[in-house]
């Protein structure tokens, strides 16, 4: 499936959750060559944090695939996951888990075409953020990816129930990020707007649209992309092992 605007559920098969106000003060890149020279520049400069081997660790690779739609600004594609198997339902990025003998980039790469049929080489990749250790067991690497022809996009629906791109705009706004309690950190269909917010100890939501509040570790992992490569943060200040995951998000 596919969104076209941020107050629609997905209609078709990918989507863009369009830019809605109050917008970000950092000027964004207006178009993929933009882009790829900022994040190029700033994931050079980020002293990324690695989970090191260690007996019981397992890893997954996810990709923050940025692309560009004809007459469209840049954006991130997210995923719904089908609803069967690992983590059903959930939102998240594409990617999976390492196959024996793979790199973080070629099993980044081969979940991108498995799940949405899209071809990306190795010099599409930008950079790596900070390893999420999550609390499934799972060491993820998020790996920046540009695309600029994505219109082979093509969900497999044993894995994808459906595919939106988030406009950079929309992820970089001011209020796109939202720390609450853990008790109010629940699913979308049990989500209030009234929750009493929290300090940075509390639990993060990414709130995208209206329908689309994501959780950690997908969460996580767009807040520091947002942080680190749209909004120029310092890296010290936009570190995200430590974020709490909700209990649903333990599988």
């Amino acid at each position: 499936m596919l969104s076209t605007t941020p107050a629609s559920p997905p209609v078709s098969g990918s989507g863009k959750i369009e830019a809605m106000e109050p917008t970000p003060k950092a000027p964004l890149p207006r178009s993929i060559d933009e882009f790829r020279v900022l994040a190029t520049s700033r994931l050079a400069g980020f002293p990324r944090i690695e989970v090191a081997d260690a007996p019981g660790v397992r890893r997954a690779a996810v990709v923050l695939c940025v692309v560009e739609e004809p007459d469209g600004p840049p954006a991130v594609i997210v995923i719904k996951r089908a609803y069967r198997g690992r983590n059903a339902g959930q939102w998240g990025l594409p990617g999976g888990r390492l196959d024996e003998g793979e790199t973080a980039e070629q099993a980044a790469l081969r979940e991108l075409h498995e799940e949405l049929g899209l071809h990306a080489r190795p010099e599409d990749l930008l950079g790596a953020l900070d390893d999420f250790p999550a609390a499934s067991g799972f060491t993820i690497t998020p790996l920046v990816l540009v695309l600029t022809d994505a219109t082979r996009l093509r969900p497999n629906p044993d894995e994808v129930h459906s595919v939106h791109l988030v406009d950079l705009a929309r992820l970089a706004a001011e209020d796109t990020p939202r720390w609450v309690r853990a008790e109010d950190a629940v699913r979308q269909a049990e989500l209030r707007d009234d929750a009493a917010p929290a300090d940075e100890a509390g639990l993060l939501q990414m709130r995208l649209g209206p329908k689309m509040t994501i959780h950690a570790p997908t969460g996580a992992l767009l807040w520091q992309f947002r942080e680190v490569v749209l909004l120029g943060t310092a890296p010290s200040a936009a570190r995200v092992a430590h974020f709490t995951q909700p209990d649903w998000t333990h599988r």
